[in-house]
């Protein structure tokens, strides 16, 4: 352990649009943010290829190059961005303490979390081949639905979620088809009929993934396998959707925060703050809900907001409790 403890007034943790968009903020009211990046620098749309409905982008642009640019913007105001994640906190006392990388302790006046969360994947070879490619597999049919537009897609999940996205690329798709591993939807009663009576869904039950096809370079279809019969056959399609859910990026926080049973954080309702004083939310790492770059960073700027009032308040109160001396 290192001898050396930094004190900081405001730890952002995490690198995607809502750390970022906090640590602009916080930058500007003067709270000299220091942001860890974390494990995936950027965050989710590190992944994704195209982003062509945030606001100001109206020619789209690439998830890097977004990241890259919502960084610059941070540092342009002072943020000190790190690399590193933070491995261990303790949020028990009056001073919130976080270790980087297991090994740097730093005390912090406040500390706003935008660890995000991860999409679930099945976690076959080509289905992650075709993932880092860009190259049609995706968990995010919001985002990346418009590029398939009167194509044939296959999408995998059988709660509301997946419902809800076999839905919306419905709208958009030329065909749809539902990979269930189950007889049976885990969604609720009205999700599930809204997919049946959906003209241009086809649901296949007791059905798996075997594997995503591909030329090298797109998708071109996907091989699934009956786990009754172990028959298999081909689904031509240009697009391969996971809907299995997300993992939010929060474990680290479980001794201190409340989460619910997804390990969500929760927080206070119309705000980023959490039940520890001095801790806020932005970002995934809360909302299982939208989970879009634009509401992301609408989090980071209230988290920031809401740092700097609690830290205004603070110094209010010092500043009446000295002049009872």
């Amino acid at each position: 352990m290192s001898d050396q403890i930094e004190k900081v007034k405001c730890l952002i943790i995490g690198s995607g649009p809502a750390g970022y968009t906090a640590a602009i903020y916080a930058a500007r009211a003067n709270m000299k943010p220091v942001l860890y990046q974390g494990s995936q620098p950027g965050g989710q749309l590190t992944t994704t290829n195209e982003v062509e409905n945030y606001p100001g982008y109206p020619e789209g642009i690439t998830g890097p190059e977004m990241m890259m640019e919502f960084r610059q913007q941070a540092e342009r105001f002072e943020t000190d961005v790190r690399d590193g994640w933070i491995t261990k906190v303790d949020f028990s006392g009056d001073v919130h303490k976080v270790w980087v990388n297991d090994t740097k302790e730093i005390h912090c006046e406040t500390v706003i979390i935008s660890t995000g969360a991860s999409a679930k994947y099945l976690g076959l070879e080509s289905e992650q081949k075709y993932l880092k490619l860009g190259g049609g597999v995706s968990a995010c049919a919001v985002c990346d639905g418009f590029f398939y537009r009167d194509q044939e897609v296959v999408i995998v999940g059988a709660g509301d979620s997946a419902c809800e996205e076999a839905q919306y690329l419905s709208k958009l798709c030329k065909k749809v088809t539902m990979v269930v591993r189950r007889d049976v939807f885990r969604a609720s009663k009205i999700m599930q009929a809204r997919v049946k009576n959906t003209e241009n869904i086809e649901i296949l039950y007791n059905t798996e993934t075997d594997e995503v096809l591909g030329d090298g370079q797109v998708v071109t279809g996907v091989r699934v396998f009956n786990n009754k019969t172990n028959e298999k056959h081909e689904i031509p399609a240009t697009g391969f959707f996971v809907a299995i859910g997300h993992k939010p990026n929060t474990d680290i926080f479980k001794d201190y925060l409340d989460l619910d049973e997804t390990g969500y954080i929760i927080n206070v309702p119309g705000s980023s703050k959490t039940n520890v004083e001095g801790v806020f939310v932005s970002g995934d790492a809360a909302d299982h809900v939208y989970r879009q770059a634009v509401t992301a960073a609408g989090t980071g700027c209230m988290a920031a907001l809401d740092a700097e009032r609690y830290l205004a308040a603070k110094d209010s109160e010092f500043e009446v409790t000295n002049m009872q001396y």
